[in-house]
């Protein structure tokens, strides 16, 4: 029986046009014409961001929102255990101490209860982690932002065409960063944006795109020479992945709705078993759309989170678990803190099951998973 992958790119027509365009013009460097058609074409995807600037990767983009607000050693970042390295190591690298802070265990989102119990005099902001691209608690944690004078980073690498109350996530705080990584639903192999809610941090975010120079104002003819302005790095996007993200972001909606449906299906399907307690589906909270990008599980313990991953895998179905906690980690315990507790990042972690979904997964191909997956946990 033919294997049924985890995830499978999704091919939209205009790939090789665009590619064949940007080898043709033997311009590959960034920030070119491609670089700006992607902003443009994300701009319309996130209309709440007041200007979109496109990296080479998500991890990229939350490096820069961590020298925009002038993170320094010894300050404080508030973020999930439960999330990947980047999220942390955008912190860790100005210097600063990623705090960890347990996740509600139905959304594996960052829980707002335990936020502000972690607020010291050294913290400077908030990284919340939409994890699926299911947004959760952030009226809170704006609230708890605001009443201490916190910036809010969202890492939205999950996120794009998903939003909290009708707003784009990646725009809900003062920065936001998106994936285009591989295995996201859009993608260009590598790649990612940073969201900025603010003009007044645009000209801030080309300086340190560009290496901290001002080359961007010397091409526009504002200076007759571009210099070293701020300490930063090169987080550039060819115009080979960018030309191949324009063509993937020209069918973010369709690719979005097709997730979805198949998102659905799993759901529809799975409530039964919910019912009868053997695990545990995702809950979408009523002021959140998400976009069909991971359906996740939970099931009733760690051992049968394993033997299950080990049944489908033998029945040729690549379904996998995800994050292993930041805080237990070797370089959590090195460079981070762990802010109580944390039962609900330590237990969902251990019990977490994703399921294969992608826009060519078929029915059939769903049946099949699904009737695995019961047969694994009635076994």
């Amino acid at each position: 029986m033919k294997p049924i992958p985890f995830y499978r790119v999704f091919a939209a027509p205009n790939e090789e046009r665009y590619l064949r365009e940007v080898l043709e013009s033997r311009r590959l460097a960034g920030a070119g014409e491609f670089a700006a058609r992607c902003e443009r074409a994300i701009a319309t995807l996130a209309p709440e961001a007041a200007a979109v600037v496109l990296t080479h990767s998500a991890s990229a983009a939350l490096e820069m929102a961590c020298l925009l607000i002038g993170l320094e050693p010894g300050d404080e970042v508030i973020l999930p255990s439960f999330t990947f390295a980047s999220t942390a190591n955008a912190v860790a690298l100005r210097g600063a101490l990623p705090v960890f802070v347990d996740i509600r265990p139905d959304t594996l989102a960052l829980d707002p209860a335990r936020v502000e119990a972690a607020i010291g005099p050294r913290t400077r902001a908030i990284l919340p982690v939409h994890y699926a691209g299911i947004a959760d608690g952030m009226d809170e944690i704006g609230a708890i932002a605001s009443r201490h004078g916190l910036d809010v980073i969202e890492d939205a690498a999950q996120g794009l065409c998903a939003s909290w109350r009708g707003r784009a996530l990646g725009t809900l705080g003062r920065l936001g960063a998106l994936s285009f990584h591989e295995t996201k639903n859009v993608v260009a192999g590598e790649g990612g944006a940073l969201l900025l809610r603010d003009s007044r941090d645009a000209d801030a975010a080309l300086v340190l795109r560009d290496k901290g120079t001002d080359r961007q104002r010397f091409l526009q003819g504002q200076v007759d020479k571009y210099t070293w302005r701020e300490v930063s790095s090169s987080f550039v996007t060819s115009e080979l992945a960018a030309a191949f993200l324009l063509a993937q972001l020209e069918m973010a909606g369709e690719v979005t709705r097709k997730r979805r449906a198949i998102w659905q299906r799993y759901h529809e399907a799975l409530a039964p078993a919910e019912e009868d307690g053997m695990l545990q589906r995702p809950r979408v909270p009523a002021h959140a759309e998400h976009n069909g990008h991971i359906y996740w599980l939970l099931l009733r313990s760690g051992a049968e989170r394993d033997r299950v991953l080990a049944r489908l895998r033998a029945d040729g179905i690549q379904a996998t678990f995800h994050f292993v906690p930041l805080h237990d980690s070797p370089a959590g315990r090195r460079f981070g803190r762990a802010a109580g507790t944390l039962e609900a990042t330590s237990g969902c972690a251990s019990r977490l099951l994703r399921l294969p979904l992608f826009p060519a997964l078929s029915p059939a191909e769903q049946d099949r998973v699904v009737s695995s997956l019961l047969a694994a946990l009635r076994s």
